[in-house]
């Protein structure tokens, strides 16, 4: 996974490859039975409360530790176009005070031999939000869940 978080600037760019078709991709951001199977990192147990992954739509999940910590999590389909992009907002339900929400896009690619580029775009209400969800261990829990998908993708494709 490519994390550019470039100084200054209030977005963080993802690029992923996954050895999957576009349309396979796509629905395991859009499925829900798929989708609490390979989000967030492991050792945490997932329950979606809302999801209504459509335009208009909405969404929210709580991810809990083995000690019983929650951390939530909820925002807003902006705009679904299947297979292509999803376009949604994210806030972190942990941070300090409310209020920081993100605006995503995330763009999937169908590349040859069956796989799939996604790139998300994230942006920021400022650089100091952008920098508080770095710290809180963002680029970790994406990693650990983008394995989890390239596993589920791979059980799904045999």
């Amino acid at each position: 996974m490519d994390f550019n978080a470039a100084p200054g600037k209030q977005e963080i760019i993802i690029t992923r490859e996954f050895d999957a078709p576009r349309e396979l991709v796509f629905k395991a951001f859009t499925d829900r039975k798929l989708y609490e199977k390979w989000l967030g990192p492991r050792g945490l147990s997932m329950t979606i409360i809302r999801f209504e992954p459509k335009s208009g739509g909405g969404w929210r999940y709580v991810q809990k530790d083995r000690n019983g910590k929650e951390f939530g999590f909820h925002g807003v389909y902006h705009e679904v176009l299947p297979p292509e992009m999803m376009i949604d907002t994210f806030e972190f339900e942990g941070l300090p005070e409310k209020g920081h929400v993100s605006f995503e896009t995330a763009k999937f690619e169908a590349l040859s031999g069956e796989k799939t580029r996604l790139v998300i775009q994230t942006i920021f209400q400022s650089v100091q939000d952008r920098d508080a969800m770095i710290q809180s261990g963002m680029e970790g829990g994406m990693n650990e869940s983008f394995e989890r998908l390239d596993e589920l993708l791979a059980e799904i494709k045999k």
